[in-house]
């Protein structure tokens, strides 16, 4: 088969020869190309693949169209809205997905955002390198603040053990309340998790339901000085009311590590010039420990794949 990867894997060249050497071995040819988005260099790289790898990158219906061999797409990602599934659907091509690489990852980075923003610590280390002093700038603890978690996967579950362990309240929200597995959390509708909380993190998958989720009504719902973060889809939240409630001082601060697009963001981005905003440019995900874990992932999809018992699913032809 031939095996085409679209960006970088963001591993070392050891992990790389580690994942497709037994591949080659077994007679296979992988072609790995650094990242473009332009969907006609897509289709020239992929025009005769079997098998596409792509992480983030958006692959449009075009690129799938366009490669008539194509059997599999290997998402080294969670999220796969940035993935044509119609058009994957309509080619009998199955996909599966990189779920589970970045739990740990991107519930630290939502942790590091809380503490930075209760703590002030960007405008601490400005006063300290200005050679002043704390004054002013006095935070407060995570210890004893409710947590409002949108998105119970694992993402949101891992977030919550790790507020848990900071002795906080946690407040819950999923799709299907129905399905309530951990005892320390309150499920509750979205409405009140809003009203209730001290802070808000989104851990929700972009969808249709999801879409502009955090609108201006719903930002209006939660508390003068609440924190707002976000490490799921920029989407999810509609940033010109956010930062308007930010700037109009009806919300405490954000954390904010993804946008409408892929960065670079325009330097003109409404949430880049807000008060009490700290921005990541989609950065969550990205550790060495879980690109490596993402990696095995994906290559256990493709194997698993060949052998006909196909992993993490989300199509099946």
């Amino acid at each position: 088969m031939k095996i085409v990867v679209l960006e970088s894997m963001g591993i070392s060249e050891i992990k790389w020869k580690e994942c497709i050497t037994p591949l080659e071995d077994a007679g296979h040819e992988i072609c790995l190309y650094d990242r473009d988005n332009s969907e006609e260099i897509q289709m020239e790289r992929a025009k005769d693949a079997d098998v596409i790898i792509v992480a983030n990158m958006p692959l449009s219906g075009k690129v799938i169209k366009g490669c008539p061999n194509l059997k599999f797409i290997d998402v080294a990602f969670t999220g796969v809205d940035h993935i044509d599934l119609k058009a994957a659907r309509e080619c009998g091509v199955a996909v599966s997905n990189a779920s589970g690489y970045s739990t740990q990852a991107v519930a630290e980075l939502a942790i590091g955002m809380m503490l930075s923003l209760l703590r002030n610590m960007r405008e601490m280390e400005t006063q300290c390198r200005k050679g002043a002093t704390k004054d002013g700038l006095i935070g407060t603890e995570l210890r004893g603040k409710t947590v409002g978690i949108v998105g119970m996967g694992k993402i949101g579950t891992r977030t919550a053990e790790l507020c848990k362990a900071f002795g906080c309240r946690i407040l819950g929200n999923r799709k299907n309340m129905e399905q309530q597995y951990n005892d320390f959390i309150t499920y509750v509708s979205l409405d009140e998790l809003l009203q209730k909380s001290d802070i808000v993190t989104l851990h929700c998958p972009l969808t249709e339901e999801t879409k502009g989720l955090i609108n201006r009504e719903r930002l209006s719902l939660m508390k003068k000085n609440a924190i707002l973060i976000n490490t799921s889809r920029g989407q999810v939240v509609d940033s010109v009311a956010l930062a308007e409630a930010l700037n109009n001082g009806n919300l405490g601060g954000a954390g904010i590590d993804v946008f409408e697009s892929e960065p670079p963001i325009d330097k003109m981005h409404c949430l880049l010039h807000c008060k009490n905003t700290l921005v990541t440019p989609h950065t969550a995900f990205a550790t060495k420990e879980s690109m490596d874990l993402r990696a095995d992932i994906v290559f256990e999809n493709l194997k698993s794949w060949m052998n006909g018992k196909q992993k993490n699913i989300i199509l099946s032809p």
